[in-house]
């Protein structure tokens, strides 16, 4: 059979619009709880990371998409409707609700192989089980709590120990443990800190119960991320949604491509199989006729749509590098760095930091790659604006030089 060969155009103006980054998802005129949960159900799930340079992560990636919004809305989906959950997948995130089954599949399995790490986990938990059983029965009689309030006065926990930040951080490390198999939740947040309790009281009556095997999972997940990504290899597929997570993978997509629900592809200058759902077919005939028309936004630096950085390279030849950890003075472009979307290529990065005091949105750097066209300067400097808005300053504030090509931005 021929197999349909796609241009690397079309593969990266499918994925940007299944992404809701283009005109074809257009921002509602005022975003809602239904508008922007939509969002989250075509992207499968936001990353969460502390950091608030500019603002959180998870808001910046629904403020591409949805223009300004109330970030109040996300905490009603998240803390009143359970329509969302915090969880684990490609990295701590936001989660459907609807998809509960798909992380329920981590929670029964998790740290049950003989792997190294599985077995000290295990270890470490039967030799804190009084500090296990201190975090489950606070929980159970006081309700939610914060950390803070569970810590184990009297108890010796066996220090975990690492060579990182969580080292002798036992009742965080528990709390963790405890979170990834499910048995606790983030029930709401204080200030930005979880506050926790037990599953049961935190999931809503409706949540799926159903208890999927490794193929099913893979299956329904497989599904998840193709659509989220619009055309994606194997490789894509296991770096997406449920990172490292799809057991019997290679089976799976033959099954599906037999059964009509995915279809291969072939990219132009791009190696190996790809794959298109089935039901996304319209919409790429519907690029490849030329009816397609772009924005201009920034990214944040965990935005789905380049948090995979070797498929970033092969789609946008963009190089995107976070430089958080980077000593100051080794750094190429900056502390915070958004990537700058123009229509179906990255053409820029931008070092901002919101200065709250100031009231000022600050552009410390502001980069533009080589070919960037001038045309982008307007519509940069609307989404700029559009960002100060989100984040509750009066103005932008460039801190350096404009680069020459968007000296009039």
């Amino acid at each position: 059979m021929t197999v349909r060969t796609i241009s690397t155009e079309t593969a990266r103006r499918l994925a940007i619009t299944r992404q809701r980054l283009s005109q074809n998802g257009k921002p509602a005129a005022k975003p809602s709880a239904e508008s922007l949960f939509g969002i989250v159900r075509d992207l499968g799930c936001l990353q969460l990371d502390p950091i608030s340079a500019v603002a959180r992560s998870h808001l910046l990636v629904l403020w591409s998409r949805a223009g300004v919004y109330n970030p109040k809305l996300v905490d009603d989906l998240l803390f009143k409707e359970r329509r969302l959950f915090e969880y684990w997948a490609h990295e701590a995130s936001i989660v459907l609700t609807e998809d509960y089954p798909l992380h329920h599949h981590h929670m029964r399995h998790y740290v049950q192989d003989d792997h190294g790490w599985s077995q000290r986990v295990r270890a470490w938990i039967v030799e804190n089980q009084p500090l296990y059983d201190h975090i489950l029965r606070h929980l159970r009689e006081h309700g939610a709590a914060l950390s803070r309030q569970l810590q184990a006065d009297g108890l010796d926990p066996e220090g975990w120990v690492s060579s990182g930040w969580t080292s002798g951080r036992n009742v965080s490390r528990m709390l963790d443990f405890m979170w990834i198999r499910g048995e606790i939740m983030v029930a709401g947040r204080v200030g930005g800190q979880k506050q926790w309790d037990l599953s049961e009281r935190v999931l809503p009556h409706w949540t799926p119960r159903e208890a999927l095997d490794d193929r099913e999972t893979t299956r329904r997940a497989a599904q998840v991320a193709i659509r989220a990504l619009g055309a994606a290899r194997d490789a894509h597929i296991t770096r997406h949604f449920i990172r490292r997570r799809y057991p019997h993978l290679a089976e799976v997509l033959k099954a599906l491509h037999a059964e009509g629900q995915i279809v291969p592809v072939q990219v132009e200058s791009q190696a190996g199989t790809w794959y298109v759902h089935a039901d996304d077919l319209p919409l790429l005939e519907q690029i490849e006729r030329g009816e397609w028309v772009g924005r201009t936004v920034l990214l944040s630096p965990f935005d789905n749509l380049i948090c995979d950085r070797a498929r970033t390279k092969a789609l946008f030849n963009f190089d995107y590098t976070m430089e958080i950890y980077v000593p100051p003075a080794k750094r190429k472009y900056g502390y915070y760095v958004l990537p700058i979307l123009h229509h179906d290529r990255l053409v820029g990065r931008a070092d901002l930091q919101t200065d709250r005091k100031a009231g000022a949105l600050k552009v410390n750097t502001l980069y533009a790659e080589p070919g960037a066209p001038k045309s982008a300067a307007k519509p940069l400097r609307a989404a700029l604006e559009s960002l100060a808005s989100f984040v509750g300053a009066e103005r932008l504030e460039f801190v350096t030089p404009r680069p020459a090509v968007w000296a009039k931005l």
